[in-house]
C-alpha cells in the first residue's frame, strides 16, 4: 500500500494575527500537490484563526500540544475535547523542545498520545536523539526507547492515527541537516522496529517524517528515499518555500 505523503508545518512560538493570516492565504492561493496531506500548527492562541482562514481541502490545522486529562484544574493546558470542539483534529506531541526544555518524559508523551487518539485527535509523534547520543552511537537505541514507551500505551487501530516524525535534536533550528543517508538509515530502523515489535501492517502503513532544518533546497533529495514519507518543518513553514516543500514529491 502506498503511503500518502505528509507535510507538517510547526510554527512553534512564532506569528501574529497578521502573519498567520498571510501564511494561510498564501497556501490558499498556491498550487499544492493534491496527493499530499498537509497540517499547519500555529500557536494555540491562533488555532481558531487559522482554522477559519484555511480554504485548501488538503490543508488541516494542528495543535502543538494537548493534555492527557479531560478537564479540570490544569492551568494553561488544552484538552482533547476542546480541540475537537474547535474542529482541530491533529496535534504534535513529543517534540524535542518539549522533551528537553519542559521535561516531558517518554511516558508522558505516550500518555498524551493515547489520550489524543482515544478522543479522536490524530498525532504527529516526534522522536530523536541529541548530538551527544548520536556521537556515542546511540541514535537507534534512543529512538527505540522512545518507541517502546509509545507502544506500551497504544495498540491495534491506534497506530492508524499516528504519524511518526524523526527529528534529530542536533538538526533542529541549527541549520544542520542529517545527510540523506543518515535520515534514511534511522527511518529504516524505525520501520524495522515497528515490524518486529508491533506488526507488519503497522510497519508498512505508518508514515515516518523527517524533521530537522528541512528547507526548499534539501527536501527533494530527502523525499526520494523509500522510508521518508514527508516532513515536519519548522522555520521554513513560515516562509514561501513551504509550498516547495509540500510539492517536493512531484
Amino acid at each position: 500500500m502506498a503511503r500518502k505523503f505528509f507535510v507538517g508545518g510547526n510554527f512553534k512560538m512564532n506569528g501574529t494575527k497578521e502573519s498567520i493570516k498571510s501564511i494561510v492565504q498564501g497556501l490558499n492561493k498556491a498550487q499544492l500537490d493534491p496527493n499530499v496531506e498537509v497540517v499547519i500548527a500555529p500557536p494555540a492562541l491562533y488555532l481558531q484563526l487559522a482554522q477559519d482562514e484555511v480554504k485548501q481541502a488538503t490543508v488541516k490545522v494542528s495543535a502543538q500540544n494537548v493534555y492527557d486529562k479531560p478537564n479540570g484544574a490544569y492551568t494553561g493546558e488544552i484538552s482533547v475535547a476542546q480541540l475537537k470542539d474547535s474542529e482541530i483534529h491533529w496535534t504534535i506531541l513529543g517534540h524535542s523542545e518539549r522533551r528537553t526544555i519542559l521535561g516531558e518524559t517518554d511516558e508522558v508523551v505516550a500518555s498524551k498520545t493515547k489520550s489524543a487518539i482515544d478522543g479522536g485527535v490524530s498525532v504527529v509523534w516526534c522522536c530523536g536523539e541529541s548530538l551527544e547520543e548520536r556521537e556515542a552511537g546511540n541514535t537507534v537505541a534512543v529512538v527505540e526507547r522512545q518507541l517502546a514507551a509509545l507502544a506500551a500505551k497504544v495498540s491495534g487501530d491506534d497506530w492508524k492515527k499516528i504519524v511518526i516524525a524523526y527529528e534529530p535534536i542536533w538538526a533542529i533550528g541549527t541549520g544542520k541537516v542529517a545527510t540523506v543517508q543518515q535520515a534514511q538509515e534511522v527511518h529504516e530502523a524505525i520501520r524495522k522496529w515497528l515490524k518486529a515489535k508491533v506488526s507488519d501492517a503497522v510497519a508498512e502503513e505508518t508514515r515516518i517524517l523527517y524533521g530537522g532544518s528541512v528547507n526548499g533546497k534539501n527536501c527533494k533529495d530527502l523525499a526520494k528515499e523509500k522510508d521518508i514519507d514527508g516532513f515536519l518543518v519548522g522555520g521554513a513553514s513560515l516562509k514561501p518555500e513551504f509550498v516547495d516543500i509540500i510539492n517536493s514529491n512531484l
